[in-house]
């Protein structure tokens, strides 16, 4: 039988076509809360370390004087490097839950499992990536254990997932920031239902419950126990689109503090609140801080 040439054109572009479909539909799967190029490069330094466990790509994805703000890792690209084994003979996993881009930052909302060398079998964080010339260069972050029961029924890390509104990312940022200052920071607390929606207020801390009920029964608890926590100085205000990330330094149980709070925004109010609380320890393996 005589086969023509449109026929093996047709039959060649059918083949590239499915090809280049089963190529998309996998890498869509690896990373779905992938859409940038930077986001990109910052999940594969993500494999790289925590799930591939490989050096080589390591030193791809991330710089030789990476600059490191976790208080128990030494500052350097070699101590991570150090870290593999220990994290492979493990079996540690992870998932992200959330990725934001801000400028040359990006944000990580993940999940360890088998995590005992960051403190506990499942732990929570964030990892806040500064990114130059297509490499980690710093990083600083938050951990957690996962508490199973918690006072609103809602984990640490569930909830949405997609960015959306980026067109509003510097108006949500400065509401945020405005917020921290007037309510956090005690300025005009009075002020709270300007910024916090009163018909939803999602709660993700696993001792407060939903709503501005939730939180004013948390405060006045911690205010008679004299416990109240203290914010100092907000460090920094990243976020993209409906999701605002603050890092911020205070006190709480007599102790100097890192304050992560990851906030979602709706219509101009906040409507769902992350966060992580992390003792600041008076030695580090670095001189970097934490901040």
């Amino acid at each position: 039988m005589k086969i023509s040439k449109p026929y093996i054109t047709a039959t060649l572009l059918t083949a590239v076509s499915l090809l280049t479909a089963c190529t998309a539909t996998k890498a869509e799967s690896h990373h779905p809360l992938v859409n940038s190029p930077m986001k990109e490069t910052a999940m594969n330094a993500q494999d790289a370390f925590f799930k591939d466990f490989d050096a080589n790509e390591m030193r791809k994805y991330f710089r030789e004087d990476y600059i490191q703000h976790n208080p128990h890792v030494p500052t350097g690209l070699a101590p991570a490097l150090g870290f593999l084994p220990v994290l492979k003979e493990a079996g540690v996993t992870y998932q992200t839950h959330r990725l934001l881009e801000d400028g040359d930052f990006i944000i990580m909302h993940n999940t360890y499992d088998n995590a005992q060398a960051f403190g506990a079998k499942q732990v929570v964080t964030f990892d806040v990536w500064r990114m130059q010339d297509g490499q980690v260069a710093e990083h600083w972050d938050a951990i957690s254990p996962v508490i199973q029961n918690t006072a609103s029924g809602r984990s640490q890390f569930d909830g949405p997932t997609l960015v959306t509104d980026t067109d509003k990312t510097e108006q949500n940022k400065q509401l945020v920031s405005d917020f921290m200052q007037d309510v956090l920071f005690g300025k005009a607390p009075e002020k709270i239902t300007q910024y916090i929606s009163a018909e939803q207020y999602d709660q993700h801390n696993p001792m407060v419950k939903d709503g501005l009920d939730g939180l004013n029964e948390a405060l006045t608890y911690l205010a008679s126990q004299n416990n109240m926590f203290e914010y100092h100085k907000v460090h920094r205000v990243l976020g993209e689109g409906n999701f605002v990330l603050t890092q911020s330094e205070g006190r709480w149980n007599g102790k100097p503090q890192a304050f992560y709070d990851l906030f979602r925004v709706k219509e101009g109010k906040i409507v769902e609140h992350w966060d992580i609380i992390q003792e600041i320890p008076e030695e580090m393996a670095h001189e970097n801080g934490m901040f």
